[in-house]
């Protein structure tokens, strides 16, 4: 796990200015404090912070090149086949100096250039920079584990695994990207490649990219999750599959050359991921949970105490406090580069640091809800889909069917959700499934009441974030509800998450592993009929069948998975935290930027709803804006 960045002169005239490639290059220390290195070819600069994970040696230091000098690499992240592809790879007659996965990825490349993206498994963001023929080429993997950020300037194109590392250092101004703040306002995070700062891209998952000097960039897809049902598999072979894509995903991710232990929530995604990677035998294996001393609601970790026990790995626990709310939050911002997602940034930093004090690497559950159904939402919009489909007759094709014979007993898992259920039920019954699921997932109400109209219309210049939604929701290889909803989430919000888990752990040095995203168990599932995969209605059923005999019973027959809940609504009625949010979005800075209304900060300091979000996303936009555009001015 590495920080990358890069300079391509437009001008191939020009040389890169060292100085300045060394300046990206230091603002990743974070990522990478173990070594680093620069290589310039005239108008074309590479820099690497390493952490050294696999190969301890010098013979893995970046940027690496080929024995002919004619490839050079930058690579962040690891490729866990690189064993098998190593195999394959000397059968053909290429040597090696070193044991990476860096080295692998280099030669594969020579071989099979962009091709050989289909091959990989791993998580990965990488530049290749071939000398010859004056090429820079950029690629990230399936699903965005790893972050990779670049913008093309008048005077260059530069790219790095975090934006700090372009505004400042690279040259690219902080100025706000009207529409991404649109879209976090709405759902509290960004669509497709924007990013809160004008000008700064996103590389897409599952897609590369190829420039030259003098050129823009030209980006292409290699890679998409298919949504095509399979009708010929039966129930017991997709589980039989799925045991089999766990397992090994997990055998290739315990790969590494330093400690490795593992995030445990004591939900079921996590704990399935526990339980297996500590019945290989590694010992000791090492797991970290944690929770908040203001009540049962707030605290799971006798559940992750359970697991650990069941799985014997030494247990570690934090429990954050508000005081430290307020130290870190600032912090968080400036690791974010923007805010994305929700209040679990703070107690996942937590998790991290405590994590980082034992070992270097960890697994974690990340992805689990997206890919197998894990949200209470999904079985809302199925069960109006379901009475729809009754009243009407039309029921979906036999293919995607979810009835509502069947949903009936799983309705249950909506208990303690009823207010959730009349408000949503109140408005728009009956509309089309891209209108519902988009009243679901706009997270907006909870952010506008407290922004001056004005100021929003003008600094948004009448973008709608609805239509960027419903291009993806929309996608026409889905036709089943759950496969649209749980497709707009794997493509929108698991980015979101996967940042925060990327920044929360590379903050302190960490590398955060997460097996259930390995690209084929999410081909797998996607391929599922939504009788098997969303059978009934119950959350994750098929995910529930397989992993039934690995975690502990007290862990499978949860029905009050919290998802690391913040006490914020109790911390912002009281010091120190009232004091802090009021500083932040009272103060000066604040209040000449004219975006919120003080007298509706003040009034939701007492009234926000349980788990709101209003004010947490209006104290992140306010930090984000203080941490860069403000600094940057």
């Amino acid at each position: 796990m590495c920080g990358i960045c890069g300079i391509l002169e437009r001008d191939p005239a020009r040389p890169v200015d060292e100085a300045r490639l060394r300046g990206m290059t230091e603002a990743l220390h974070h990522r990478g404090p173990d070594d680093q290195d620069v290589h310039v070819d005239g108008g074309l600069g590479l820099g690497h912070r390493r952490l050294s994970i696999i190969d301890l040696s010098d013979a893995g230091r970046q940027p690496m090149s080929t024995p002919d000098g004619r490839l050079w690499i930058v690579l962040n992240g690891e490729i866990y086949n690189y064993r098998e592809l190593r195999v394959e790879l000397e059968a053909a007659g290429c040597r090696f100096r070193s044991q990476t996965d860096t080295e692998v990825l280099l030669h594969l490349f020579d071989r099979e250039g962009p091709e050989g993206l289909r091959k990989l498994i791993g998580m990965f963001a990488f530049a290749i920079w071939d000398a010859r023929a004056r090429r820079l080429f950029a690629a990230r993997d399936h699903f965005g584990v790893k972050p990779f950020y670049y913008a093309a300037t008048g005077d260059r194109f530069v790219f790095a695994s975090e934006i700090k590392a372009l505004v400042g250092p690279g040259g690219v101004p902080a100025e706000l990207n009207q529409a991404g703040l649109a879209d976090y306002v709405t759902f509290q995070f960004t669509l497709d490649d924007k990013t809160l700062f004008k000008g700064v891209r996103k590389l897409m998952p599952g897609h590369y990219l190829v420039v030259e000097p003098g050129g823009d960039p030209v980006v292409r897809k290699y890679w998409d999750v298919s949504f095509e049902v399979d009708t010929h598999h039966t129930e017991a072979y997709f589980q039989q599959r799925l045991r089999e894509l766990l397992d090994d995903s997990i055998r290739l991710q315990l790969r590494a050359d330093v400690p490795i232990g593992a995030h445990l929530s004591g939900g079921l995604d996590s704990t399935t991921v526990t339980c297996l990677a500590a019945g290989t035998g590694a010992r000791p294996f090492h797991t970290f949970s944690g929770g908040f001393a203001d009540g049962p609601a707030f605290d799971e970790t006798r559940y992750a105490r359970i697991a650990a026990a069941e799985a014997g790995t030494v247990h570690h626990e934090v429990f954050p406090t508000a005081a430290d709310f307020v130290e870190q939050m600032p912090r968080l911002a400036y690791a974010m580069d923007e805010p994305a997602a929700g209040p679990g940034l703070f107690p996942q930093y937590a998790v991290s640091k405590l994590a980082a004090q034992h070992v270097k690497v960890v697994l974690g559950g990340q992805g689990g809800d997206e890919i197998f159904g894990g949200y209470t939402r999904y079985l809302v919009a199925y069960l109006e889909a379901c009475i729809k489909g009754g009243i009407e007759g039309s029921q979906e094709d036999h293919r995607y069917i979810v009835t509502f014979e069947s949903i009936l007993p799983n309705l249950a898992q909506l208990r303690g959700y009823e207010p959730m259920l009349r408000q949503f039920m109140a408005e728009g019954l009956f509309d089309s499934q891209e209108h519902r699921y988009f009243r679901l997932v706009d997270r907006s109400a909870d952010m506008l009441g407290a922004l001056d109209g004005a100021a929003w219309e003008q600094m948004t210049q009448g973008y709608r974030p609805f239509e960027a939604f419903q291009a993806v929701f929309d996608a026409p290889e889905c036709h089943s509800l759950i496969n649209k909803m749980t497709r707009f989430d794997l493509k929108t919000l698991l980015p979101a998450l996967l940042q925060v888990e990327d920044r929360t752990s590379m903050s302190v040095s960490l590398e955060s592993r997460v097996p259930l995203l390995d690209h084929r168990i999410v081909e797998l599932v996607a391929s599922m009929p939504p009788m098997v995969k969303f059978k009934g209605g119950r959350s994750k059923h098929v995910f529930r069948e397989v992993v039934a005999g690995i975690v502990p019973d007290e862990i499978y027959k949860r029905t009050d998975k919290m998802g690391f809940p913040v006490p914020l609504n109790r911390w912002y009625r009281e010091e120190p935290v009232r004091g802090f949010v009021r500083d932040v979005l009272l103060g000066r800075a604040a209040r000449e930027r004219g975006l919120v209304r003080p007298d509706r900060v003040e009034a939701m300091l007492d009234s926000e709803r349980d788990y709101g979000r209003g004010l947490w996303g209006l104290l992140n936009v306010e930090l984000w804006a203080q941490t860069f555009l403000d600094a940057h001015r």
